[in-house]
């Protein structure tokens, strides 16, 4: 017969160290600095993608636009951690960088019509390429920035948790 485990005398059971301690908890990510910075970055290189699809296919795609805003708010939302102000920020950042794109999309497709380049029609004739956007923007165009938008504020605040 066996004979019945006794605990300990101090009564807790895991005073003889025979269970290993709990693991320290995951040290909390709050630095708004640093997800500031990152969302930034990765709004302008998104953007860049997001202008030469817009370019190369001469159409807005709604699926490029969200995924700016997800890559912008998850970015924010990992490396900013829980501050309430990143996922608004994140969502006015994908704002930015889904126009940006638009308007380097139309520099590209008028680049490849005139004879000028992308960084001409873009930094020096930003007037003109804001004009054409002005021209071109329906109902979703503005569908699109929302939906940018939006995926950034969700991907900021469900990456953060």
């Amino acid at each position: 017969m066996t004979q019945p485990i006794q605990p300990p005398p101090s009564g807790n059971p895991f005073a003889d160290g025979a269970y290993p301690n709990a693991p320290a908890p995951a040290p909390v990510r709050d630095n708004l600095g640093l997800g500031l910075a990152a969302a930034f970055g990765v709004a302008l290189v998104s953007a860049g993608i997001y202008g030469a699809i817009v370019g190369a296919t001469e159409y807005q795609i709604g699926f490029a636009a969200v995924g700016v805003g997800y890559l912008v708010g998850f970015v924010a939302g990992k490396v900013g951690g829980r501050n309430p102000a990143l996922p608004v920020v994140a969502a006015i950042l994908s704002l930015g960088a889904v126009y940006i794109g638009q308007l380097l999309g139309i520099a590209i497709f008028l680049a490849d019509r005139a004879d000028a380049t992308v960084s001409e029609l873009f930094f020096e004739n930003l007037d003109v390429l804001m004009e054409a956007w002005k021209l071109e923007a329906g109902a979703m165009t503005f569908v699109f920035l929302a939906i940018g938008a939006f995926a950034a504020f969700s991907a900021a605040k469900k990456s953060a948790a």
